[in-house]
């Protein structure tokens, strides 16, 4: 099995290395601001305390050894060990154009003034960046000859102005040169474990030697497909790494190789399921691979027992995660076993909760009420049986719900006040399909069955809100347009003489006579939408109902909800009806929704299920509201059972 190598390199261990830049790479372009970013990163840097950070660490440097036919090809000495460059470039030419401006302090304080080469596989009549990068201390006019070298001349005269701007008074961050000399080239190491190592502050890359892997496929990978070399790559690298065997059987090590290898590659395919990875995290998760995770976790627990004040040196960038996996490794004492054992646990943990019905709900209620993954981890390890971390998961909920308003509030409507009965109205729904699958699993003939799971995912990609089940216009049904909503819903169950005043009312283009007809038709219904403002912003009367739903009714009044509501439970935005020239009752063509989610209590909502009576479909009344709060209320009560 091809091993890529992966290491940590000081910048002083790049001296006299031979660099080959590929046709593929695309020429020098980095930007003034990108040269000026990399020079205040290391100016700060060197001004850490030493106890605080012992390295900065670039971006990964991605190589590959050439073989021996490409050095014939390229014109390179055999003898030489030359590296193409896959990824880096921009930074490693920045880097020795660094190290060429900072010469004089460089040999001043007697460091090594030798640079490493870099060739340049791209060479014409017009353009020998090789050369224009060994005279670049001496321009001779032919800086706009060609593009690369106008970039070129540009970031070195931005390093130049840097220096000597940053040396002024007036400048708000002088760099002190001796330090940033030190940090890019005081470091070198020893190959005698007897001498002690230079503990000086210094600037590292990320060194990843590509084994066996096509560099154009690696270079479109890392470039043009913008998908960068990730924490989870790098630690990759190292767990393959032969070096970090502790056993020399070739056949052991293979295998080993490959389990690990296997379990990767399942435990990252499991990750990319959304059903279980947005019941751990919400869906704002940016990296490419989902096992980071995996890895993120481990450090914030501190896993591998590593000292804190070293895990306090290496930063909070991008690839804290890998030193942290990279300075196990280097210790000395590390174990693949044990360290890949400390990766699967939390894995085997997240299956175990998703697997059970009454931990998968708790815990995903809680994960989407911003309770952390690693705190949840941390009380799971405390308990000694499931019961036990049940009870904490809801000691946790009742905490949560405790700090929510009491079911008697009066929200505000203002946008943001009836939201606080959100996380009450989620818990609802999360308990009822607790209570129902605990009332499947105690029927024998079920019993063992596949649990019906409250689907996490759907809730969080479509964005579900709180929304009045009875609309909130201030003057219910006084408007035209409501009238006639609730005329044609009327219309479906109504006798053929009503359907025919009805239909006559709305095929008019006069509002009075609808208005008339509607008058006329709500005397022949009992139900009155007579809810005072302050009734209707109470939790009795929200729902959760997701955004796309909601702008579909509006303000509609409840059948007219009601309607979209069982649409939408069928995968269909369904339109509002009106009448054909043949006067046939119709709607326009349904568009297909998103999803066919809607949360169970929601639909129950719509359905009347919490009502005593079926009742008029038309409204939601004051005691369907009733029902639908003690219903709240019995869930609630679960907590303290």
């Amino acid at each position: 099995m091809a091993e890529n190598k992966i290491e940590l390199k000081s910048v002083r261990e790049l001296l006299g290395m031979k660099f080959f830049i590929p046709n593929y790479q695309r020429g020098y372009r980095w930007t003034e601001q990108q040269v000026l970013d990399l020079l205040n990163d290391i100016r700060d840097f060197s001004y850490i305390k030493r106890k605080d950070y012992e390295y900065y660490c670039l971006q990964p440097l991605v190589v590959r050894t050439m073989a021996e036919k490409d050095k014939m090809l390229n014109d390179l000495d055999l003898n030489e060990t030359w590296y193409e460059v896959i990824d880096g470039q921009q930074r490693l030419t920045t880097l020795y154009m660094i190290l060429t401006a900072l010469k004089p302090t460089i040999k001043a304080l007697r460091l090594p003034t030798a640079l490493f080469e870099l060739r340049y596989q791209r060479k014409t009549d017009t353009f020998n960046g090789t050369k224009f990068l060994q005279d670049i201390g001496q321009l001779n006019g032919i800086e706009n000859s060609h593009i690369d070298y106008y970039h070129m001349s540009t970031a070195y005269s931005t390093i130049m102005k840097w220096l000597e701007d940053s040396k002024s008074d007036d400048c708000r961050k002088p760099v002190n040169v001796r330090k940033f000399c030190n940090a890019l080239l005081k470091y070198q190491l020893d190959d005698d474990p007897k001498k002690p190592r230079d503990k000086a502050k210094n600037v590292r890359f990320i060194w990843y030697e590509s084994v066996g892997e096509d560099p154009i496929k690696v270079f479109t990978r890392l470039n043009i497909g913008k998908i960068s070399l990730t924490n989870a790559e790098l630690i990759k690298a190292l767990f393959l790494n032969r070096t970090n065997f502790n056993s020399e059987n070739d056949e052991y090590l293979e295998l080993k190789q490959m389990e690990i290898a296997n379990d990767w590659d399942n435990m990252e395919y499991a990750l990319q399921n959304d059903e279980l990875w947005l019941f751990l995290n919400e869906r704002n998760y940016d990296r490419p691979t989902r096992i980071d995770f995996l890895f993120d976790l481990i450090l914030e627990h501190n896993s591998l027992k590593l000292d804190s004040k070293l895990i306090r040196s290496f930063g909070s960038d991008a690839y804290n995660t890998f030193r942290y996996f990279y300075e196990y490794f280097s210790s000395g004492k590390a174990s693949i076993k044990d360290c890949w054992e400390e990766v699967k646990k939390p894995f085997r943990t997240f299956l175990e909760w998703f697997n059970d019905s009454e931990l998968f709900h708790y815990v995903g209620y809680l994960v989407e009420c911003r309770m952390s993954i690693s705190e949840l981890l941390g009380e799971w390890e405390k308990q000694t049986e499931k019961s036990e971390f049940v009870q904490v998961l809801k000691n946790k909920i009742k905490a949560i719900i405790n700090s929510c308003p009491a079911l008697d509030y009066q929200y505000k409507d203002d946008g943001g006040d009836k939201k606080k009965c959100k996380r009450i109205l989620l818990f609802h729904n999360i308990q009822t399909v607790v209570n129902q699958n605990h009332s499947q699993l105690r029927n024998e003939k079920y019993h063992g069955a596949a649990f019906y799971r409250f689907p996490f995912h759907l809730y969080k990609l479509e964005g579900w809100e709180v929304e009045h089940i009875n609309s909130n216009t201030s003057n219910p049904e006084s408007d035209v347009d409501t009238q006639r909503e609730w005329l044609l819903n009327v219309y479906i169950s109504a006798d053929p003489d009503i359907q025919e005043k009805i239909r006559a009312a709305c095929e008019t283009k006069k509002n009075e006579d609808i208005s008339e007809c509607y008058a006329e038709v709500k005397l022949l219904f009992p139900f009155q939408n007579d809810w005072t403002v302050e009734e209707k912003n109470r939790i009795g009367n929200y729902a959760l109902l997701d955004s796309s739903t909601n702008r579909s009714y509006g303000n509609a009044i409840f059948s007219g909800k009601r309607r979209i509501i069982i649409g939408k439970d069928k995968g269909q935005l369904i339109s509002v009806p009106k009448f054909s020239k043949d006067r046939l009752l119709i709607t326009d063509v349904d568009k297909d929704a998103d999803s066919s989610f809607v949360p169970p209590c929601t639909k129950q909502v719509f359905l009347k299920y919490y009502s005593a009576a079926t009742g008029n479909n038309n409204y939601w009344t004051k005691e369907d509201a009733a029902s639908y709060v003690k219903d709240i209320e019995d869930c609630i009560a679960v907590l303290n059972a």
